[in-house]
């Protein structure tokens, strides 16, 4: 069981870092095919970000053991809230820049002004755009200072809505189910 529930984990991050990397790989190319790659393998390439989203929620469906439909509707929208919640906490402009298009100048290699895209889902926050433009341009340390303390404001707004998601999905599970969702990274 537990090999199961590491596999489904492992699983979901994979589907968030290949799903991203393949709609950035579209992007940056216009969409061609571009660049060899190897045979598909039955994971997530070349499906769009919606059938991966399924995909996740569907197994997150099967591993909290809903089999009623009626069920499972009533509570996907309180994962939902609980998944979008962690990722603007965790990936909101911090690591997901880890995985982005910068290059070693801080620009962005596709040389626009457009918002940096986070290949987990979504664009950083307007504070963290603030703040890494006033590192990138080398800002007084004031301004970086004031800069790095609305960010910081954000992102414990961020944690507060994370928070009262997860306890809003965790009333409405068992006990097994909220130890599943524990263990799957819904709850903390």
């Amino acid at each position: 069981m537990k090999l199961n529930q590491i596999l489904t984990i492992c699983g979901i991050a994979a589907a968030l870092f290949l799903g991203a990397g393949n709609v950035s790989a579209q992007n940056d190319n216009g969409g061609g095919n571009g660049g060899g790659g190897g045979g598909g393998g039955g994971g997530f390439r070349g499906m769009d970000p919606a059938q991966i989203q399924q995909r996740i929620m569907d197994n997150i469906k099967d591993e909290l053991g809903y089999t009623n439909d009626t069920e499972w509707n009533a509570i996907q929208p309180l994962v939902q809230k609980v998944m979008d919640a962690r990722r603007d906490v965790g990936f909101g402009g911090g690591m997901g820049r880890l995985f982005g298009n910068r290059n070693r100048n801080g620009n962005n290699n596709n040389g626009n002004n457009a918002p940096r895209r986070n290949p987990f889902g979504g664009t950083p926050s307007p504070e963290a755009e603030a703040l890494q433009k006033a590192v990138d341009d080398n800002a007084p340390a004031a301004q970086v200072k004031a800069l790095l303390a609305k960010y910081e404001a954000s992102q414990k707004d961020k944690q507060a809505k994370l928070t009262s998601a997860q306890e809003n999905l965790r009333n409405v599970l068992t006990v097994k189910q909220e130890a599943q969702a524990t263990l799957l990274g819904l709850l903390q």
